[in-house]
């Protein structure tokens, strides 16, 4: 029998066919692999579809094949659980950075790497079109481009902005290019933040990738190492609220019981509790004394408490008390 100018494609139809139409729960027969295999240019028998089957089976492919009346050829696993991608493309609907479209596009392609049968329990659009979802398709780019300076040691320019009432937008430093030090990216509360070093303020920053554009690599050497030698990034995102950056302090709270989860869940299991006399607990973290951590607590109606240090516990009374004057006037 000639060989068509397919054949030597032969092994990766099959490893396709299998991949798209089989499944724990779905087998194929070996007639329907060389009907597929016909449609495609290439004919096959019975005996070689079998030695194909064991070559992909050396490659490492977990296929079963079962004899008999309801027999039938199936691949058992996959580069991905089903359970797995579920958990991905969980995580790409409830990212508010990764757009609409994006979002349908990643889906997409994950469905691709499951059976015709389990794809549809990837398919859960309607969650997506009810969420509120970033609109700068950029953003891909830019996260890019800056893994790629992290790796190649190097600073960057961009343009840094944000929203007017008018919805249009309002660009930092006067819309001039803005060069930063870029030493990570860190997700937290469904935004991804760039925390880099600002050689000319000495201090560390973090931006909203979402809200940087015209990223590009600046042929220069990043400063601020010998700082981040020092400096943990895991520590300093467990630190901040939000990503809202300021005075770092051990504080101490005093709650009942029933939050330390809530406070576990926010600050990370280093915290270590205490029991009091009047059967609530102390808990001391390592937290930016900011705004947003005040109004953490806050969301708790007085059960979590301040108690020291005095600087903090003053700070939060003086936000309450310019809250109630605001509604006030």
């Amino acid at each position: 029998m000639p060989k068509s100018a397919n054949q030597k494609l032969k092994l990766l139809y099959i490893a396709d066919f299998l991949k798209q139409y089989s499944d724990e729960e779905h087998s194929v027969t070996t007639s329907e692999i060389i009907d597929m295999l016909h449609n495609v240019g290439i004919e096959a028998e019975r005996k070689s579809i079998y030695s194909d089957l064991e070559a992909l089976r050396f490659y490492g492919m977990d296929i079963n094949i079962s004899k008999g009346r309801n027999g039938g050829i199936s691949l058992l696993s996959k580069e991905f659980q089903l359970a797995e991608l579920k958990l991905l493309v969980d995580a790409v609907q409830s990212s508010r950075f990764i757009t609409k479209k994006k979002s349908f596009d990643i889906i997409k392609k994950l469905s691709e790497l499951v059976s015709t049968y389990e794809r549809e329990e990837l398919q859960r659009e309607v969650y997506i079109l009810n969420r509120i979802k970033n609109d700068n398709e950029s953003i891909y780019y830019s996260t890019d481009t800056i893994h790629k300076a992290i790796q190649s040691d190097k600073m960057i320019v961009f343009r840094y902005f944000n929203y007017g009432t008018d919805k249009k937008k309002l660009y930092h430093n006067d819309g001039k290019p803005i060069k930063v030090s870029p030493f990570g990216l860190q997700y937290d509360s469904e935004k991804y933040y760039m925390i880099a070093f600002d050689g000319y303020a000495s201090k560390i920053k973090h931006y909203r990738v979402d809200k940087i554009e015209n990223v590009e690599i600046f042929d220069e050497s990043r400063d601020g190492k010998g700082y981040f030698r020092k400096f943990d990034l895991a520590e300093y995102a467990n630190s901040t609220v939000k990503m809202y950056s300021g005075e770092v302090a051990p504080v101490t709270l005093k709650l009942p019981e029933k939050f330390a989860g809530a406070v576990i869940d926010k600050f990370g299991k280093q915290c270590r509790f205490v029991p009091l006399d009047d059967g609530e607990f102390s808990a001391t973290i390592n937290v930016a004394m900011t705004p947003t951590f005040y109004s953490w607590v806050f969301t708790f109606g007085g059960e979590i408490k301040i108690t020291a240090p005095e600087k903090a516990v003053n700070a939060y009374k003086k936000q309450l008390e310019q809250a109630i004057e605001t509604m006030t006037t």
